[in-house]
């Protein structure tokens, strides 16, 4: 399979994507889905090259892997777990079982709780010491923090409740910087960590709780708890009609959905939250019917798949045309390197393949005057993902949204097109001769040939981003079904925790170095030598 699709590669690499842009490709090697227009046509994917990527999915299963993620089967074979994200979007109710157990009744539950919960924050029925609630923070970390940060700010247009704050980094300066401005009296803390374990979630946590106290007699009245270990909340104070738990089939970085987004859901309102999370329900229904050329999540899927595996191309860059999708590329960077940055399949045994790519990217058009300098003239090929909405929300600017749409599609364009010597020289006019016109132009020759995909969507609302998000978490499902690894879990984040965990006494004098490697040791020393 890999041989195959690396000989493809090797077979077109310097092939011009323009010389397959006949009237038709546009339409023919784009999908259009729940409000989505995804536009693949700036590749070197043909319909030959895309027959056997598709032909690789029926060989890899990926139907009956949907369907038993679908399903409630355990697919995280390593933990033993299901994996049903899908089901905290399962809008009509319908059945989802584990074990023949039906899962829907206690997430509706948990949602209606959440949904109570929210109403009478933003209403001012649920109070702090000194009134109505006016600032929110989450404190959580990776899936706890990342998803619902990016997405509250996405949606920012829709904030009609309480501000929200967000604090993830152990530093210090994270939660001090937050906390600064806020009143305590007024302030409400949602702790999100799953096992009510995580190191720099309960630092934090025990932070603001003694900023708190401060002013506020019981502190833990104004938190709430985003976690299913309930013996270690009620041990924190919290009540637990302010507790809300999730189960182990829903994995921390696709875990927005559900009690991680309450923060979100204060934000926005529940009608909203549930919009969000009606685009994501709409995506699942695409992706679970559609067959593999015409599903948008495969396809963007099989294009990754081409660029990586295929090409050689070690990076891809995620370029929202959206300032509100600024955290957008932090979120894909865990959803996507943390799923499928894996180096053994399924069985244990050592990938034949690069596993998942860096993933990176800014909102344009800051990155234009940024590293797209390396994108279009450097000695790398970046693959690049742009997305841009039709309409923005800013009355009366409507020309600067047209300038961002114009960065947009230029960008894309330049990629594939570039600029030739010939072309170079032209540019130039009279204002250079002889040896001095070659050496000018040659610094304005641009390769082109260099691939992109394009989402467009009419506008970003809350279905949108929630279809938005669903894709890319799809994205991830079927690369990884092809690659035969398990997406869902994530070992390779516990060594550096435990590890930290032993260095912690060393800093503070309790315990020595040694048994420590002679670089951390010395570093060790160094530190507490500084005042550490």
């Amino acid at each position: 399979m890999w041989d195959k699709l690396k000989a493809r590669a090797a077979e077109v690499e310097n092939r011009p994507i323009l010389d397959l842009m006949d009237q038709d490709r546009a339409h023919e090697f784009s999908v259009e889905a729940c409000g989505l227009l995804f536009d693949y046509s700036k590749t070197n994917l043909d319909a030959e090259t895309r027959d056997m990527l598709i032909a690789f999915c029926d060989e890899a299963g990926l139907r009956d892997r949907r369907e038993a993620m679908f399903e409630g089967r355990r697919i995280n074979e390593t933990e033993g777990r299901a994996v049903l994200h899908t089901a905290l979007r399962n809008l009509d109710g319908g059945p989802v079982r584990i074990d023949e157990r039906d899962v829907m009744p206690k997430v509706m539950g948990t949602l209606a709780r959440m949904e109570g919960f929210a109403r009478s924050v933003r209403e001012g029925t649920f109070k702090g010491r000194g009134g109505p609630i006016t600032d929110v923070v989450n404190i959580g970390i990776g899936g706890s923090d990342l998803g619902p940060a990016m997405a509250t700010q996405a949606l920012a247009p829709w904030h009609d409740g309480p501000r929200c704050h967000f604090v993830s980094n152990v530093d210090g300066a994270h939660i001090a910087d937050i906390l600064a401005p806020l009143d305590p009296e007024t302030t409400l803390v949602i702790v999100a960590s799953k096992t009510f374990t995580t190191v720099e979630t309960m630092t934090n946590a025990e932070t603001a709780r003694a900023w708190m106290a401060e002013k506020v007699r019981d502190p833990a009245a104004q938190f709430a708890a985003l976690s299913s270990a309930q013996d270690r909340t009620s041990a924190f104070g919290i009540s637990e009609t302010r507790v809300f738990g999730f189960e182990d089939w829903v994995g921390g970085r696709y875990s927005m959905w559900g009690p991680i987004g309450l923060s979100l859901m204060i934000a926005i309102g529940p009608r909203a939250f549930r919009d969000f999370l009606s685009g994501a329900e709409t995506m699942d229904g695409h992706f679970r019917s559609s067959d593999p050329i015409e599903s948008m999540p495969v396809m963007l899927a099989l294009v990754g798949i081409w660029h990586n595996q295929g090409c050689g191309y070690a990076t891809r860059a995620v370029l929202p045309y959206e300032q509100r999708l600024a955290r957008l590329p932090a979120y894909l960077q865990q959803l996507e390197m943390e799923s499928n940055g894996k180096r053994v399949s399924m069985d244990g045994e050592v990938l034949p393949v690069d596993s998942g790519p860096v993933v990176w990217g800014e909102p344009g058009t800051n990155g234009q005057h940024a590293f797209y300098q390396l994108i279009h003239q450097g000695t790398r090929i970046v693959p690049c993902e742009f997305m841009v909405g039709a309409q923005g929300f800013e009355e009366g600017l409507e020309h600067q949204h047209r300038l961002l749409m114009a960065n947009c599609l230029a960008q894309s364009e330049a990629l594939m097109r570039g600029r030739d010597l010939d072309a170079a020289r032209a540019s130039l006019g009279d204002r250079f001769t002889g040896a001095e016109l070659e050496r000018q132009a040659r610094h304005r020759v641009f390769p082109g040939n260099r691939p992109s995909t394009t989402l467009l969507y009419e506008r970003l609302t809350p279905a949108v981003l929630g279809s938005i998000v669903a894709l890319y978490e799809h994205r991830v499902f079927v690369e990884g079904v092809l690659l035969g690894i398990n997406s869902f879990d994530q070992w390779g984040v516990e060594l550096g925790k435990e590890l930290a965990n032993d260095l912690a006494p060393v800093l503070s004098g309790e315990k020595d170095s040694a048994g420590k490697d002679a670089s951390t040791a010395r570093l060790v020393d160094w530190l507490r030598a500084s005042g550490a």
